[in-house]
């Protein structure tokens, strides 16, 4: 439902003159009256995507200082971009900003597109992104919606239909508030918006710049939007982590395979990971994917818990020991794997689920 008729229509003024004076500082975001660094607003948007800001802003911070420039970035080793990203999650964004990286260096020159068509046309830029940059790098008009936008405009117009049903329609009513002047700050002053004040829950709608403008408010169900189709249980899947020591304290890793979840990332070797409603049919056995032949021991309570986007995951941990001169199986792919100190563990490209799977070995150890 949507109300034709606001008390009083937002105006964009009125928004941008609250973020003149209440503005996040934020390490990628240009001060008043400079020009944003198109490479800084790249790399913090692929950071930022399923991130918070308060995590990102670290990470940020280590990639800028080893890596200043574009064309530095997009020379470096993929493997030393993955280690700088290991615990931010999502590391897909960190290949495809690796790619990216080169592609604009190899095709563009080393200058960012400012064409919203071939922003999209680079690995890890979607619609979002490549409105974002276009915005917030060159002060274009470009319609940019995230979740905070999105919490803005349904309660500023009142829209009850729930998530994500009401996408397009949030889309089209952003688009329609977006200024010609300053689209770059506009964009955001909304997001500070709805970060800062329309937060979702207990929304300081006193302290909005919108507040009279604000349909959801007026009819007292702005904390009920906007309303969000339940989304259904997340599948639980289990697998097995292999801690495989030699008799030099060394710990063997394998390289994951290039693409896929975790892809290119180091890892504890591990079994495929099963669904629970399919365990009992599977016959996949967990030693049929140990890195040796060995008598496997279970290690300790042995479970880590993780949890990704699309389900549940639970590990079981073995443990066994290994000679000098110990052959790996077949299914370890031994070009893959590496015997690595314990101290030097942490220097590693290591997901944070296998940084759970040390932490708990060792500590049980």
């Amino acid at each position: 439902m949507i109300i034709k008729t606001t008390p009083a229509p937002p105006k964009s003024e009125q928004l941008l003159t609250w973020y003149d004076n209440h503005r996040r500082q934020m390490p990628w975001r240009s001060e008043a009256g400079q020009t944003p660094d198109p490479y800084h607003i790249w790399l913090s948007e692929i950071m930022l995507q399923q991130t918070t800001v308060v995590t990102v802003g670290p990470y940020f911070e280590k990639f800028i200082t080893r890596w200043p420039t574009l064309k530095d970035f997009a020379e470096s080793c993929l493997d030393d971009v993955l280690k700088m990203w290991a615990g931010l999650g999502y590391y897909a964004r960190a290949r495809n900003l690796h790619k990216c990286a080169g592609i604009i260096m190899g095709e563009f020159g080393g200058i960012f597109p400012q064409s919203q068509k071939q922003l999209l046309q680079l690995p890890g830029i979607g619609p979002y992104t490549a409105a974002a940059i276009m915005a917030i790098a060159f002060d274009t008009r470009a319609t940019v919606v995230d979740g905070n936008v999105e919490r803005v405009i349904a309660r500023i117009f009142a829209i009850e239909k729930p998530l994500p049903h009401s996408k397009p329609l949030l889309k089209e009513l952003t688009k329609s508030l977006t200024p010609h002047v300053r689209p770059g700050d506009y964009a955001q002053a909304i997001m500070d918006l709805g970060a800062t004040v329309c937060k979702p829950r207990n929304p300081q709608c006193p302290l909005c710049p919108w507040q009279s403008s604000c349909c959801a408010r007026v009819r007292g169900i702005q904390e009920q939007l906007p309303q969000k189709l339940k989304k259904p249980p997340k599948p639980r899947r289990h697998g097995t982590a292999f801690w495989l020591q030699r008799e030099d304290g060394k710990i063997l890793l394998r390289k994951r395979l290039p693409s896929g979840l975790l892809g290119a990332m180091m890892e504890i070797p591990s079994s495929p990971w099963i669904e629970a409603t399919q365990m009992s049919a599977s016959k996949i056995q967990p030693a049929d994917h140990a890195p040796i032949k060995a008598r496997w021991q279970k290690h300790g309570s042995g479970i880590v818990k993780h949890t990704f986007t699309h389900f549940h995951l639970e590990m079981t941990i073995w443990q066994a020991r290994a000679g000098m001169d110990t052959k790996l199986t077949e299914v370890a792919d031994e070009e893959r794997c590496s015997w690595v100190d314990i101290k030097d563990l942490d220097s590693q490209a290591l997901p944070t689920l296998m940084q759970k799977i040390v932490n708990a070995t060792l500590r049980k150890s």
